[in-house]
């Protein structure tokens, strides 16, 4: 028996996803391709771009600490995630949980938001990815990218060639159905587990304990603040949640997933950053490519340069994840009909192909202009913003709607989603003024949108006004 409570959650949540006539996705995904995805994104996107930005600016060689806090606050945050995502099982991760919990309204901004993350996101690897493969080609090959190509105008170049062109390649695979994304991220997954795996076997002997004196150069707030700029390479679960509606038994899968991802990524950010911080001094590795940076300096021959290549690889995995997400998300809005309905249109391997196009063409777009110092900040505030509505959502579904059947139960609530939100609001505090202003201009901008445009037009607008 339907009771009134699941009635009204069914009317704040459009259930577009089982609508005749709607665009759908197909459920290929079982729970091995979910956590490879996860993992994917996580270890690869984050590991060999952001530890030495966080290092250099933030924490120096209290990373390691920075990223421990980081995937603390990820693991209470996953908790809550899962809760939601056995419950809500369709695309649109942050967005569609809040669409069911708190209304149409937040649920646009929320989206809003993650749609900064991950197209940010992207353009973030793919610099890093540009990074790293300028480096292997002059260190292995002796090829020398002219900086003109290499790097956009803030950074004394006319603009990031190589990370634009590795954005084109990632959507003319994503075009084709998620199965062969799938198989190709189990590889690559693979590949980058044994990369790192060697760069803390191989670079652990050469590791000088002075340069990890000062240890937190910093201070405390330095720690805090790495870990803000850290939680951008945590990003993957939030791709798992956004994958649920192509997978095959989403309300136990996904939850195993997303906390499975989280944990592995903590044990490998922390044993790879001590290493990169024990054989190179922190402030050199203030670059797109840290790992390539570290052991361009040690001169140990050809196992360097395996690590160089391989990371290479692990780059092109992560950004296949991080777009792979973003064109997720962006269908879930376009099929509520909160953004244009014709880019939600599939084609005939059930892949969203309009969509793909477009916002790959913005994300090689920032990549291609922007430094990545500005690009990981703005990552950030977005998925801490979207992570503690979240947060609240498991508290207000709780007490609104307690009957509800739920696959996974966050444990210990209240207290989980509390501290979850406690340390979202704490990583947020740290992040530049600069960046707040950004981010509220983008805000502004979705409230223009979304009163001027969406309002009228969502699926649970009237059918008059949405014509």
């Amino acid at each position: 028996m339907t009771t009134p409570a699941a009635q009204r959650w069914r009317r704040r949540l459009p259930d577009t996803a089982t609508t005749d006539g709607a665009p759908k996705l197909a459920r290929r995904l079982g729970r091995i391709d979910l956590t490879a995805m996860g993992v994917g994104t996580i270890v690869g996107a984050g590991i060999f771009v952001i530890t030495g930005v966080a290092a250099a600016e933030k924490a120096g060689p209290s990373i390691v600490l920075s990223f421990l806090l980081a995937g603390t606050v990820c693991v209470l945050v996953a908790l809550c995630y899962s809760e939601l995502a056995a419950m809500v099982p369709v695309s649109g991760s942050a967005y569609t949980y809040t669409y069911a919990t708190l209304g149409e309204g937040p649920a646009f901004l929320v989206g809003w938001n993650l749609l900064l993350e991950f197209v940010i996101a992207g353009a973030a690897v793919a610099i890093g990815w540009s990074g790293t493969t300028v480096s292997a080609l002059d260190s292995i090959f002796g090829i020398t990218v002219p900086k003109a190509i290499a790097a956009g105008p803030g950074e004394g170049g006319i603009v990031n060639l190589p990370a634009v062109l590795i954005i084109c390649v990632i959507v003319a695979v994503l075009v084709f159905e998620v199965s062969l994304t799938a198989r190709i991220t189990k590889v690559l997954v693979g590949v980058t587990i044994g990369v790192l795996v060697l760069v803390v076997a191989v670079g652990a002997p050469h590791i000088d304990v002075n340069n990890w004196t000062p240890f937190a150069p910093f201070g405390f707030s330095g720690i805090v603040g790495g870990a803000a700029i850290a939680f951008f390479a945590f990003l993957g679960f939030d791709v798992v949640a956004a994958s649920a509606e192509e997978a095959r038994n989403p309300r136990k899968d996904v939850p195993f997933a997303i906390i499975g991802t989280v944990l592995i990524a903590t044990v490998l950010y922390a044993l790879v950053s001590a290493v990169l911080t024990g054989i190179a001094p922190f402030a050199s590795l203030n670059n797109g490519a840290p790992i390539a940076t570290a052991f361009g300096g040690l001169k140990i021959g050809w196992i360097g340069n395996v690590i160089v290549i391989a990371s290479v690889i692990a780059l092109t995995k992560g950004l296949l994840m991080i777009v792979y997400a973003q064109v997720r998300l962006a269908f879930a809005m376009c099929r509520d009909r909160l953004l244009p309905y014709g880019f939600a249109q599939t084609g005939k391997r059930s892949t969203p192909v309009r969509l793909t196009l477009v916002l790959g063409v913005f994300c090689a777009t920032i990549a291609g202009l922007l430094p990545i110092d500005i690009v990981v900040e703005l990552v950030n505030i977005g998925a801490l913003s979207a992570f503690a509505v979240v947060c609240v959502g498991v508290l207000v579904l709780r007490r609104a709607e307690p009957e509800r059947e739920r696959p996974f139960r966050t444990p210990f609530v209240p207290v989980v989603p509390v501290l979850a939100l406690v340390g979202c609001v704490l990583l947020a505090t740290t992040l530049d003024g600069l960046t707040w202003v950004r981010f509220a201009v983008w805000v502004a901008v979705g409230l223009i949108v979304y009163f001027a445009y969406s309002r009228k037009r969502s699926t649970l607008a009237p059918a008059a006004v949405r014509t």
